[in-house]
């Protein structure tokens, strides 16, 4: 099996979920051959059973063990044989099939919604979203894991139908009349069951979305002790899902049901049928086997079809709530011309917030939240910032224009608060795939993160756990670090890269972000004295607008004015602030010193006198 997920999953039509289902069956058209083609072999060769078998009994007894009863035993063998190998290799490609038309979908989805960032969940659920995930995608692939037995048995049941009539007319036109008479029968359960399930659909993803709001707003209900009411509301629409389900399984329980007794009682009727007509000398016995035998593999063929009508039932429901999802418009139009936009500054045109190209630009405010926002915008995150790309400009180019698509692959946004996923350390460091294992240990010694090496059994190829929780805070902090280093965007937004990480750290990363990032538009919200002395210039910002912009030691001097005396308050109380925290064990000793001489001296003296500071101190 080729390796999965696709490179590029493709474009898919989003008119119809036929189309759809049409759309993916090319894009793995040999795939879906080749398992026709063994089921066909599959099929034809127990279908062969019965007839030669038949030939066996009206010529093969008469002479007792003899040469042609020896060669028809071969030829049963064979066929028996070329059965098995045609059911293996088809079960293996059956599941291929599947494999590939669910996680084709599964990419499709994912992709659409990382594109269309929080406009998917301000359009629909996010249990909706969950669930073309979780279930819908794997429905699609049930359908192309049936296709090629319906195919198969097509194929043998007109094969058959010549063969009926070639020797019995009467029993012939019964055999093949009473069948499709049987699956008209099926066919009326299965409207109103897929009537059933696409309820079940609905409730189930309106169950899955009170869930996710009742997580993720789980400690605002236990502040307002409203976990119980909800609590209530997520059990009363449970009792939904399991009413819908009952309903589901007794249609379905008669479906089932049906499909095993009407295709018994028509092959008891075949069979009594057949005996008269053995009786009445009109067909040999040996016709008698091979009729029985033919009536009985007919089953088969009338199981695939009800199987494969169930199947594409539940896919279609699925597929109407995928195409929902992947018809929420992107965030920004997409470029069609292929080249990214013109190298220059980025401006945020509602502050005044301008990053020079190629420069290390800092981001101050007594509010943390505000400059927090502006970073958010630059890189158009959240659903409040989508239709705000034409007030961030880059090169001049309105983000707006440039697309989500290219936004996100020439600006990246690095958040206050790192997550990290479960996997291994490089896959979780290196998420674009291009950088080679020097590249990453010089991420990783940018972010002074040597001792999360250290730490993790295997190293680079250990495993991190879920949400990198065998990490410390400054680990998790310094790693996401590194990793944003490793996309080596046009422009790295960098919040608060710092917060959790003692001081001696924090100058070591911020010398080296420095003259890693050089040349590079780097921008950095931070308040901390020992990052704001080594970027290229600081802007202060307060109430949605600059109000003073030069580097730290010249926003810091006597002759600064009133906007030097406002950015010394901020950055003064910030580096209080952390004194407050190290007090109370957030962050270490060395890191309390540092900022606390940092403020005794009005944050004035070089980052390369830490170290003396701190042996002053001792």
């Amino acid at each position: 099996m080729r390796p999965l997920p696709y490179a590029d999953p493709g474009t898919p039509p989003l008119t119809t979920p036929i189309a759809y289902l049409w759309w993916v069956a090319r894009r793995q058209g040999a795939l879906v051959l080749a398992a026709s083609l063994t089921a066909i072999g599959s099929a034809v060769s127990l279908a062969a059973l019965p007839y030669v078998l038949g030939r066996l009994v009206d010529g093969g007894l008469d002479e007792g063990l003899s040469r042609e009863l020896l060669l028809g035993c071969l030829v049963l063998l064979g066929v028996g044989l070329v059965l098995v190998v045609c059911n293996v290799v088809g079960h293996r490609l059956e599941v291929e099939n599947w494999l590939r038309a669910a996680f084709r979908t599964s990419q499709l989805v994912g992709h659409h919604v990382s594109r269309t960032g929080d406009a998917v969940t301000s359009e629909l659920p996010t249990g909706e979203v969950v669930a073309t995930v979780a279930s819908d995608s794997l429905r699609v692939g049930e359908v192309f894991f049936t296709l090629s037995r319906l195919v198969g048995g097509l194929v043998a049941y007109v094969a058959v139908a010549f063969l009926l009539l070639d020797s019995s007319v009467t029993l012939g036109v019964a055999v093949l009349v009473g069948l499709p008479a049987v699956a008209g029968v099926l066919a009326l359960i299965v409207r109103p069951l897929q009537r059933r399930q696409a309820a079940q659909r609905e409730v189930a993803g309106r169950l899955t979305t009170l869930g996710a709001d009742t997580v993720s707003g789980l400690r605002i209900l236990r502040g307002i002790g409203g976990e119980e009411v909800f609590a209530g509301r997520y059990r009363e629409q449970s009792q939904r899902v399991r009413r819908a389900g009952v309903r589901v399984a007794q249609t379905q329980s008669l479906l089932d049901a049906m499909q095993a007794l009407l295709p018994g009682l028509f092959l008891a009727a075949v069979v009594w049928f057949g005996a008269r007509l053995a009786i009445t000398g009109e067909i040999t016995p040996g016709q008698l086997v091979t009729f029985y035998g033919y009536a009985a593999f007919l089953t088969e063929p009338l199981q695939a079809a009800t199987q494969f009508i169930h199947s594409l039932t539940r896919a279609l429901v699925g597929v109407r709530k995928i195409l929902r999802v992947l018809q929420v418009p992107a965030t920004g139009a997409e470029r069609t011309d292929g080249a990214d936009g013109p190298v220059g500054d980025l401006v945020d045109l509602d502050t005044g917030v301008v990053a020079p190209a190629g420069r290390v630009v800092a981001l101050v405010s007594a509010d943390p939240d505000e400059t927090a926002a502006i970073a958010r915008r630059m890189g158009l995150l959240g659903a409040e910032n989508g239709d705000r790309g034409a007030q961030v400009t880059l090169g001049g180019v309105p983000l707006s224009e440039l697309g989500l698509a290219q936004v996100r692959r020439r600006v990246v946004v690095a958040e206050s608060t790192p997550h990290l996923f479960t996997g291994v350390l490089r896959d979780e460091l290196d998420v674009r795939g291009s950088a080679g294992e020097e590249r990453v240990r010089a991420a990783l010694e940018v972010a002074d993160a040597q001792d999360v090496l250290d730490s993790l059994p295997g190293g680079l190829d250990g495993e991190v756990a879920e949400k990198g929780r065998s990490f410390s805070g400054g680990q998790r902090q310094r790693v996401a670090l590194a990793r944003a280093l490793l996309t080596e965007p046009e422009v790295l937004v960098l919040v608060e890269p710092t917060s959790a990480v003692d001081a001696h750290t924090e100058a070591r990363i911020a010398e080296r972000l420095v003259r890693l990032r050089a040349g590079r538009t780097t921008v950095v919200v931070t308040a901390s004295p020992l990052v704001l002395d080594r970027v290229d210039e600081v802007l202060l910002v307060a109430d949605g607008a600059v109000r003073a912009r030069g580097t730290h030691r010249g926003l810091l001097a006597p002759d600064a004015g009133p906007q030097g005396a406002a950015y010394r308050a901020v950055v003064s109380r910030a580096a209080a602030d952390d004194d407050a925290h190290e007090d109370v064990g957030h962050q270490d000793a060395g890191h309390q010193a540092a900022n606390r001489e940092a403020t005794d001296h009005e944050i004035t003296e070089p980052l390369e006198e830490v170290e003396l500071h701190e042996a002053a101190r001792r």
